[in-house]
Formats: C-alpha cells, structure tokens, sequence
C-alpha cells in the first residue's frame, strides 16, 4: 500500500458553514488532510483549521498559507500552539510570502519578502520549541518572547513557495514545503533539487496542492476544471494546456497522483472543480487504494 497522503482543499470560494460537514465526510471516506485556504478577503486561515480540527478526530489540518506580512509570527507562534496544544499532532501550520499586490493593499508589503519569510519561520519554529525568543532582524523584532503553553508535540511548520531562493529558504528553515497547484513531476524534481540544496533532510515533506476533476466522462472533467486554472496559468507563465491537473476517470486520477508520488511528493491535496466534490474525493480515493 502506498505511504502517500491523499488530501483535500476545502476551497476559498466554499461557503464556511459547510466547512465542517464538509470536513467530516472526507474523514469518512478516508482522506489523510485537509487544507484550508487563507487568502485576502476570503477567510481567516487560523479559524478554518480550529473548525476542521474540532469537526473530525483523525486527519491532519493545515493551514495552507498565511501570509508573513500579514501574519505577526508571535501572534502565528501563538495561534498554531493552541492548535497543537487542543489537537496534537494534528495540525500543520503553513506560512508564505503572499501574494504581493495584497499585501500592499493592506499596507503589510515588506521591504524584503524573503528576509521577512526566513526571520518569520524561525521566529515560528523557536517560539512552538518552547524557546525564549530574542531576534531583532530586518524584517521581525521580537523582545525576549517565551509561549506559557508550547505544544508538548511540534507541529509541522511548512512554507508555500515557488521562486528558487524561497524553494532553498524552505529547505535551510522549514519541515517541508508546499508546491502550488498546476505544477507536475518535472517541477516537483527541479524544487526538490533546490529543498535539498537549501538542506532539507529525508524527512523534509513535500506538498503538492492539484488541481482535480474526476467523472466517469473525462472530457467533462475537464471541462469543469478549465475555469479554475486560468488564472493560475497566467501567474505561472503558462497556457492552461501546460497546467498538470489530477482529473478525467478516476483510474485517470490516480494513474496522476502515481505520477506526482513518484516524483517525490509525500502529500497530494485535491482541490477539486465541479458538482459533488466528496463524490469526487471518495472515487479517487477508491481508484488509488483499490
């Protein structure tokens, strides 16, 4: 059987009161994760996890990503320790640069985005060691700062990242690194070989967010993925043809996901496009595990 973890997103687009049922029938069906979103405008990622924690028992809830410049890693530090504290080894705490035009829409764009993730993610990391916590850097200050309650189990602290010197920065400082939908095998090989320039060990995870639509037709599915990946085709540089998605059958689906695990991904979360979307999870599910 294969030790790869197959995810779900539970999309910014979801309304949040579905959140929780939601998060219940993937557990059900078996999911290892499921990853919530927090993007300017949509939701507040810290909340989405407690409500995904608090509906189910067994999967690992991450947070996929908090913006640095909007995030004070004192107060993230704080936040992800009372997670791990109420659901330990549970929860994944990810961090990225976000997405610079809202950032500065909300007056939080750093001088230097990079300086800023890497002092933010050690800030993080010390504080939910239960470290006392001096740093005065370019970016982050922090004044003799120690968590009452550090969790007693670590959890995961992942960055978000695409560009070569954040994908480096994610194997010196992080415990893994999450890989932006759209990308496949060829991308994943060319980030894992600048993870482990950065230092990244064995044990250093690798997260694949894919883009998924699965249906007995397979052009269907793709045709319902198609409006999904526009935009983020454009801000890859690519045409929507290059983007590699998990979609068609489900044999289709998991003959994909085949493709990213072998490419060294240890976790491929499903963001999924189209009607009954838990329907969705379960067949590919299915078609993997069978």
């Amino acid at each position: 059987m294969t030790s790869l973890r197959i995810g779900v997103m539970y999309d910014r687009a979801w309304a949040p009161e579905g959140l929780p049922e939601f998060a219940r029938e993937a557990e059900r069906l078996g999911a290892d994760e499921l990853w919530v979103v927090e993007d300017l405008g949509w939701g507040g990622g810290i909340s989405a996890s407690a409500v995904a924690l608090a509906a189910t028992s067994r999967m690992r809830v991450g947070l996929g990503i908090a913006p640095a410049p909007l995030r004070n890693p004192a107060l993230l530090a704080m936040e992800a320790a009372f997670l791990a504290r109420v659901y330990p080894g549970r929860f994944v705490a990810g961090i990225g640069h976000g997405v610079g035009d809202w950032m500065a829409s909300v007056g939080a764009a750093p001088d230097s985005p990079l300086k800023l993730l890497a002092e933010s993610t050690e800030a993080v990391r010390a504080l939910l060691r239960g470290e006392q916590v001096q740093t005065r850097g370019s970016e982050v200050r922090i004044d003799d700062l120690k968590l009452v309650h550090p969790p007693v189990q670590v959890p995961p602290v992942v960055l978000g990242v695409v560009r070569p010197r954040s994908l480096e920065l994610a194997g010196r400082l992080a415990d893994g690194t999450v890989i932006a939908e759209g990308q496949g095998p060829a991308d994943l090989e060319a980030a894992l070989a600048l993870i482990r320039k950065g230092g990244a060990t064995q044990e250093h995870e690798l997260i694949v967010f894919a883009f998924a639509a699965v249906a007995d037709d397979a052009e269907q599915a793709a045709a319902a993925l198609h409006p999904a990946i526009e935009g983020q085709a454009a801000w890859l540089g690519r045409t929507p043809e290059e983007l590699f998605t998990v979609s068609g059958t489900p044999a289709q689906a998991a003959a994909r996901i085949a493709e990213l695990e072998a490419a060294g991904a240890t976790s491929v979360v499903l963001r999924f496009s189209g009607e009954e979307p838990a329907r969705q999870l379960g067949e590919t599910l299915a078609a993997v595990r069978g």
